[in-house]
């Protein structure tokens, strides 16, 4: 009961108007097909009055024929408007469907507008642009430091493993120049197990040859 009483939409209205423009263009072509059938029928009837030799006869039906002819074409006259409408309602409920579209967009940019602050945004933007730049430097700086860091560290333990080498092969202990430092967690061997004759002079200068200050 409640979809007796309920407001016809405009595409309700479409939809039914559709239904009867494609119901009168099916009632239109049957009407052409029955024209055609008495097109024939007609044109049949005649020449058998003409072999007849009944003149008068003829000239009735050729007169009927020429206005059943002008009724048929009226049908594509007719055939065509209806189309022509049919087109012409689904031209128009797409601009209108088309135009609410832009009502509501419109109504949303209205808002967004309205509650928008240029000058704020603008402000904003900037802001995020700096901050953003300000972090950059940042973590270039962090980068920097970490960079030199670990670069540093690395000399360093390339610079300890030479002189931990050079001790090896010299196998004796610099006293109040040097501290003898453990090579891959292993103690030096003992100056006094091996090449004890070798002069301080003599280590400086093999440190020296290897660039060992």
């Amino acid at each position: 009961m409640a979809s007796l009483f309920k407001k016809k939409t405009v595409d309700d209205i479409i939809r039914e108007q559709g239904k009867e423009l494609r119901g009168t263009q099916r009632q239109i072509t049957r009407d052409r097909t029955a024209l055609e059938r008495q097109e024939k029928q007609m044109e049949a009837e005649i020449k058998k009055m003409a072999k007849s030799g009944n003149r008068e006869a003829c000239k009735i039906l050729a007169k009927q024929l020429v206005q059943l002819r002008k009724q048929k074409a009226r049908t594509y006259a007719v055939s065509s408007k209806v189309t022509s409408m049919s087109t012409q309602t689904k031209v128009m409920n797409s601009q209108m469907k088309m135009a609410g579209a832009m009502s509501t967009t419109a109504k949303t940019m209205k808002a967004v507008n309205k509650k928008m602050d240029p000058q704020k945004t603008l402000k904003t933007m900037q802001d995020f642009q700096k901050e953003n730049m300000k972090m950059g430097m940042t973590e270039d700086m962090i980068n920097d430091t970490l960079d030199d860091i670990f670069d540093e560290s690395g000399d360093e333990e390339e610079s300890q493993d030479i002189v931990n080498q050079v001790l090896d092969e010299i196998g004796i202990e610099i006293s109040g120049k040097m501290v003898r430092a453990p090579a891959a967690g292993k103690d030096v061997p003992s100056a006094a197990a091996s090449k004890a004759t070798i002069s301080d002079d003599e280590i400086e200068r093999q440190l020296r040859a290897l660039g060992v200050d």
